[in-house]
């Protein structure tokens, strides 16, 4: 009886450590989570609910609108479940994912996530230089973290933590550093301490820099 009753004791003291061991393993590569997906399902839900403003393939031409192709599904999965709830402000995009369920989210982010994104331009050379030096560097006297540090030297970010950056439109870009700054977007209390001690100068020169990122 002692030995089953330690044999019955050392089972459930070992079975709480499979769990938490999968908590703390990195999130599943989308190839291992394709099966349960349907893509077929995404690209119907992405043309009727999204293409209208972020383009048939996901590559945006209306400046104040993002690009999404090739972003990390798990970031695009997020935002739309954010914008839904309220919790990322938006009237106009909680309207249009609240007319999703998590399932759709999931096909259309991955979808997205296929599509190959196209390249983008800095445009203000007068800026560009500051862009590179605040992306690649941050600003050490105001204690301002580099971009690359999170979104990578290239832009790519870091699948489901940090967006891929990485040929967006310079415009919107821009406002969403203005909107962490002002207050108005508040889903990440990483970016609003960053974009709180940006100028309006810094954050174009940044912003355009960002635009001709490959």
């Amino acid at each position: 009886m002692k030995l089953l009753a330690s044999l019955f004791m050392a089972a459930a003291l070992a079975a709480p450590a499979l769990p938490a061991l999968a908590a703390d393993a990195p999130a599943p590569a989308p190839a291992a989570a394709a099966p349960k997906l349907d893509l077929a399902k995404g690209e119907a839900s992405y043309s009727q609910v999204c293409v209208a403003c972020h383009a048939a393939d996901g590559n945006s031409m209306i400046p104040e609108n993002p690009k999404l192709a090739q972003q990390h599904p798990e970031y695009l999965v997020k935002q739309l479940q954010e914008f839904k709830s309220g919790k990322r402000a938006s009237a106009i995009m909680q309207g249009f994912a609240s007319m999703l369920s998590d399932e759709d989210m999931k096909n259309i982010g991955w979808w997205l996530a296929a599509q190959p994104a196209k390249e983008g331009f800095a445009k203000d050379k007068d800026l560009v230089a500051l862009g590179e030096r605040i992306y690649r560097g941050g600003i050490a006297d105001r204690n301002i973290a580099s971009c690359a540090s999170c979104h990578s030297p290239n832009g790519a970010g870091i699948p489901s933590q940090y967006p891929r950056l990485s040929g967006q439109h310079a415009d919107y870009t821009a406002a969403q550093l203005k909107a962490f700054r002002d207050g108005v977007r508040t889903n990440s209390a990483q970016m609003t301490g960053v974009a709180a001690k940006l100028n309006d100068r810094e954050i174009r020169a940044v912003s355009d820099y960002i635009a001709g990122l490959r």
